[in-house]
C-alpha cells in the first residue's frame, strides 16, 4: 500500500518551492504571461489550499469538491449525497454563490481553521446569503465559505458544493478553479444534454495531466436514451485516455428541478458507496491522497521549468526595453557633446546678446540667454532620445503594458526639469568665478557675473566664443582664466550627463518598477531540483 511521505526535509522542500512560485511575477504583456499567471495562480492554489496541508495532516478528512458547469445539478447532488437541503439548487443560474462545505459534526474543527482555503472567511451555522450581518463591513462575498454539518455524512468526508467553472461571474469562475484544486476527489458533473461541452472536457484533461482522484457524475439523463447517451460518453472518456475513471449515472426526475434540490437516496446510492468507501476503507483512502498528492508533485516536473521559461522570457524582454533606452539616451548624449562643442549654444537670442555684449547687454542678460538656449539644446536631445525608444518600443509586444504608457509620472515636464538642472549649473559657475576672484585684488578684480558670462560663452561658443576665452585672459590672467575654464568645463559635462541620466532613469522608472530580474528563473528551477532530491 503506498503512504505519503511527509518527512520535514520533503515539506521544508515544498515551503520553499512555493515562496519562489509566490515571488514570480510576468507583468510584461508577452505571449506566454497570461498562461503563465494562471498556472502560478493555480500551482500556488494547489499548494496552499492541498498539498501542503494534506503532507502536514494526512488524517484530516476526504475533501471531495463537486465542480462542474451551470445547471448540471452540482447542488442538488450534494443535497441528495447529505439527505438534507444544505446547499441552494434551483432554476435560476447562478444558484450556488457561496460554496458549501458539508462534514460530519466530528470533523468539523479540521475545517474550522485555515488549515485548507486560508484566503475564504469561515460563516457556520443555518443557510443564509453572504450579504447579511454574517460578512464583515466591505468584506467580499465571493470570498465566503460557509460551513454545515451533518450527521449523515460518515466522519472522515467532507463534500464542497463550488460555483459553476462556466459562470458568467468571473469571481464565481476563479473561486470555483480555486476550490478544485483543494481537492483529494474531483467530483466533475455533467448532464446528457452538455457532456461534449469544452469547459468540463478542460478540467477533465487537466485533471489526467495531474493524474488526481477523478469521479465523474453524468446527471439528469433522460430514461430512453439513458443507455445510449452513457454508451458516448464513455467512448470521449476512452478516447481522451479516462476510460478506468468511475463513472456514475443520475436520471432525469422531478425532483432534480421541482424537489427542492433532494433526489431519492436511490438515485445517488452507487455515488455515496463510493465516496463513503474511499474514505472509510484504510488502503482507498491512502490510495487516494497518495495518487492525488504525488500526482500534484509530479506535475511540478514540467510546470515549474514552464513557469521559468516564462520568468526568462519576461526577462530578456525587459532587457531589450532597457538596451533601447540605452542605445537611445547614449547616442544623444554623444551628440549633444558634438553640438556644444561645435557652439550650437551661441545661436538665435544668444547670439544677439553675445554680439550686444557688453555695451547693449549686461552679463546676466547674457548668462540668462545662454541658460535658454542650453536648456532647449537639452530639451531637444531628451525629446530626440525619446521618440528614438518610442519607435523601438513599438515593435516590443512587451512595452504595451499599461505601466509603460505614461512618459512622465511627475507633475513637473521636463522642460521644466531641464531648465531647473541648467540653472543649477549657472549658479555653482558664478560661484566658481568668485572664488577666483577672491584672490584678486578687489580693485582690478571684475565682476563675477562678468567672468561667468565670458567663462559660460567661451564654453558653450565655439569657434564664435573664442573671443569672449581672449576677454576672460585679459580681465583675470591667462592662467587663472585657463584654470577657471577647465573647472568650468567639467561643471558643463558633468550637468549635461546629469540631465540625461536623469531622463533616462525617469524614462526607465516605469519598468524598474515592475521588478522583472532574472533571479526567478534560476530559483524555480533549483527549488524544483531540491524538492526532487528530497523525493
Amino acid at each position: 500500500m503506498v503512504t505519503l511521505d511527509v518527512r520535514p526535509q520533503l515539506l521544508d522542500a515544498l515551503s520553499a518551492l512555493r515562496d519562489r512560485v509566490a515571488a514570480a511575477r510576468f507583468p510584461l504583456p508577452l505571449a506566454g504571461a497570461p498562461r503563465a499567471r494562471a498556472n502560478r495562480d493555480e500551482l500556488l492554489a494547489q499548494l496552499d489550499d492541498y498539498l501542503v496541508p494534506r503532507l502536514k495532516e494526512p488524517e484530516a478528512p476526504l475533501l471531495a469538491v463537486v465542480g462542474g458547469s451551470t445547471g448540471a445539478g452540482k447542488s442538488t447532488l450534494v443535497n441528495s449525497l447529505v439527505g438534507r437541503r444544505v446547499s441552494e439548487a434551483g432554476v435560476l443560474r447562478p444558484t450556488t454563490r457561496t460554496p458549501v462545505l458539508v462534514c460530519h459534526p466530528e470533523d468539523q474543527h479540521w475545517f474550522s481553521g485555515m488549515r485548507v482555503l486560508p484566503d475564504l472567511t469561515r460563516v457556520w451555522g443555518p443557510q443564509r446569503e453572504p450579504t447579511d450581518d454574517l460578512l464583515l463591513p466591505g468584506e467580499n462575498p465571493a470570498r465566503v465559505l460557509r460551513i454545515e454539518t451533518a450527521d449523515t455524512l460518515p466522519p472522515g468526508l467532507a463534500l464542497l458544493d463550488a460555483p459553476d467553472i462556466d459562470s458568467l461571474v468571473s469571481d464565481n469562475r476563479i473561486l470555483a478553479a480555486e476550490l478544485i484544486c483543494a481537492a483529494d476527489i474531483w467530483v466533475m458533473v455533467t448532464t446528457a444534454a452538455r457532456y461534449a461541452d469544452a469547459v468540463p472536457w478542460h478540467l477533465l484533461r487537466t485533471a489526467k495531466e495531474y493524474d488526481v482522484t477523478l469521479v465523474t457524475v453524468l446527471d439528469r439523463v433522460p430514461h430512453q436514451v439513458a443507455t445510449e447517451v452513457s454508451r458516448q460518453y464513455g467512448a470521449l472518456l476512452t478516447k481522451a485516455g479516462l476510460g478506468h475513471v468511475p463513472r456514475f449515472t443520475v436520471p432525469e426526475l422531478p425532483e432534480s428541478v421541482w424537489g427542492g434540490g433532494l433526489l431519492p437516496g436511490s438515485a445517488v446510492a452507487q455515488l455515496r458507496t463510493w465516496l463513503v468507501h474511499q474514505a472509510q476503507d484504510a488502503a482507498a483512502r491512502q490510495h487516494v491522497m497518495a495518487r492525488t498528492a504525488y500526482g500534484v508533485l509530479e506535475s511540478l516536473k514540467s510546470r515549474m521549468p514552464e513557469l521559468a521559461s516564462a520568468a526568462a522570457a519576461q526577462h530578456a524582454a525587459a532587457m531589450r526595453l532597457t538596451a533601447a533606452v540605452d542605445s537611445a539616451y547614449d547616442s544623444e548624449n554623444t551628440r549633444v557633446r558634438g553640438r556644444l562643442q561645435a557652439g550650437a549654444v551661441l545661436a538665435g537670442d544668444a547670439l544677439k546678446r553675445w554680439r550686444a555684449f557688453p555695451l547693449d547687454c549686461t552679463a546676466g542678460e547674457l548668462l540668462d540667454a545662454l541658460v535658454e538656449s542650453l536648456s532647449a539644446v537639452l530639451l531637444c536631445a531628451v525629446t530626440a532620445a525619446d521618440e528614438r525608444v518610442n519607435d523601438a518600443w513599438r515593435r516590443e509586444p512587451a512595452a504595451a503594458a499599461p505601466e509603460l504608457a505614461d512618459r512622465d509620472c511627475a507633475p513637473e515636464s521636463a522642460e521644466h526639469r531641464i531648465e531647473l538642472a541648467v540653472r543649477r549649473w549657472r549658479r555653482e559657475l558664478e560661484e566658481y568665478a568668485e572664488e577666483e576672484m577672491r584672490e584678486l585684488d578687489r580693485s582690478l578684480a571684475p565682476d563675477p557675473e562678468t567672468v561667468a558670462a565670458l567663462v559660460a560663452t567661451a564654453l558653450l561658443g565655439g569657434r564664435r566664443g573664442r573671443t569672449a576665452g581672449e576677454g576672460l585672459a585679459e580681465r583675470i590672467g591667462a592662467h587663472r582664466a585657463l584654470r577657471l575654464r577647465e573647472r568650468a568645463g567639467r561643471l558643463l559635462v558633468e550637468h549635461v550627463d546629469r540631465v540625461m541620466h536623469a531622463e533616462r532613469e525617469r524614462r526607465l522608472a516605469p519598468l524598474d518598477a515592475l521588478e522583472v530580474h532574472p533571479e526567478p528563473q534560476a530559483e524555480l528551477i533549483a527549488a524544483l531540483s531540491v524538492l526532487q532530491k528530497e523525493r
